[in-house]
């Protein structure tokens, strides 16, 4: 496999939202599609903005290669001579039109050279302010076309971000623009869990000196304490129907699994015992939950039934395993293990118990699936300071998301927008 470095400075768009990581990709797919960009027809700015947003969002993956489209300017299929493209094997070509109220209209069309056809055409319409929404939806929409998986450029990632001045709470879009911090708190924040439809995040903060669960909106920015009894309160997730989370507390005395109504009521205790039961995450169809767990020594991650509450050990690593999460098929799991004085990303799959690790090691923490599980999200460290970074399900493509300032943890990625 061709090991390519790509370097996408991101400050450099005239977009006006602003970049708070700096992408690094290395790694590509087994096979790489040529993919060709055409300046869109219109504003020669907005046309640049968009096409570079497109680009990077598709550079990413390591799916496609991209091909200059060395001066031609088709703007729709009519105009598009294949034989003057040896070497692509698909055109993204349109125009950008502004309408009533400040709109812009994208008019687009993905071009089979190969075959000599028309794969798809759209109109994408949105403010002008919104053009790397715009940008995203393209991206999301040609990904899909091309590889039969819904793209994820228009999700949105959370996580902590430590600098002198505190901690922030920080939504953003998932190439790192469109920061927006939820709260800033002097004290510890930790475990953000996206509610299924995008709307919320529960999290624990330390801001009355002892851990407890809240639950944010992102529009609104109002929030309500949900967890706050006697004891630690953390390690909130969401159920995949949003009606409940489980969270760990020690009001009884040990580490052990709870479940509450999303309103705080109806309080359930699901695990018992002296051992440490934590970081639950919920299965795809809601019915068990996954979790880890010393009972057996070193901690492994284990599964409960919710309906009898029998738990069944998945993880029998050498070294110990945490943090897991299921992926969106639900057909396994992504976690972290130690061995050897490093952490590192690996997944599971449920039927054969196979075990596969993605990445090289070092400190390799919290993963999360992308809503199309074809990536993972994790924290990671670049010289002592905490940092993103994906990588590919299938191990093959990985970036580092650099931080402009402070340090980066407890990342978790988001679903689909509604």
């Amino acid at each position: 496999m061709i090991v390519r470095w790509i370097v996408l400075s991101l400050l450099l768009l005239a977009a006006p939202a602003r970049a708070e990581l700096n992408i690094e990709i290395t790694g590509a797919g087994e096979h790489q599609t040529p993919l060709s960009l055409v300046r869109f027809g219109g504003d020669p700015l907005i046309a640049h903005s968009l096409l570079e947003v497109v680009g990077g969002d598709l550079a990413r993956t390591g799916l496609f290669r991209l091909v200059d489209p060395a001066g031609r300017l088709p703007h729709s299929v009519s105009e598009v001579r294949s034989v003057e493209w040896e070497g692509t094997e698909t055109l993204l070509l349109g125009s950008i039109e502004e309408v009533d109220g400040g709109q812009l209209a994208v008019r687009f069309s993905l071009f089979d050279v190969v075959r000599n056809a028309e794969l798809m055409a759209q109109v994408v319409t949105a403010k002008r302010g919104h053009l790397r929404a715009i940008a995203h939806r393209i991206a999301d929409l040609v990904y899909e076309r091309l590889t039969g998986s819904p793209g994820v450029f228009s999700t949105r990632i959370v996580y902590v971000n430590r600098d002198r001045d505190g901690f922030r709470l920080v939504v953003a879009d998932s190439d790192g623009y469109g920061e927006q911090s939820l709260l800033t708190s002097k004290e510890p924040i930790m475990s953000p869990a996206w509610s299924p439809d995008g709307r919320q995040i529960a999290y624990v903060s330390f801001e009355r000196h002892r851990a407890m669960v809240y639950v944010q909106s992102i529009d609104s920015a109002q929030r309500r304490l949900l967890a706050e009894f006697p004891g630690s309160n953390s390690a909130p997730v969401w159920s995949p129907d949003g009606t409940r989370l489980a969270l760990v507390l020690t009001r009884d005395g040990s580490s052990n699994l709870y479940l509450v109504g999303r309103d705080g009521q109806g309080l359930r205790r699901i695990t018992r015992g002296s051992q440490i039961d934590t970081e639950p995450a919920f299965t795809a169809d809601g019915q068990n939950l996954l979790f880890t767990s010393d009972r057996g020594g070193s901690p492994q991650i284990y599964r409960l039934s919710l309906a009898d509450e029998t738990v069944t050990r998945l993880t029998f690593e050498s070294g110990s395993t945490f943090s897991p999460r299921v992926a969106p098929d639900g057909k396994g799991f992504v976690f972290s293990l130690f061995k050897e004085g490093l952490f590192y990303i690996a997944v599971q799959d449920f039927d054969s118990a196979q075990t596969q690790i993605l990445t090289g090691g070092g400190w390799e923490k919290k993963p999360s699936f992308a809503p199309n599980g074809k990536m993972i999200l994790f924290a990671t460290e670049i010289n002592g300071r905490g940092i993103l970074s994906t990588v590919s399900s299938d191990g093959r493509v990985k970036q580092k998301m650099v931080a402009q300032r402070g340090d980066i943890r407890e990342p978790m990625w988001g679903p689909f927008p509604k």
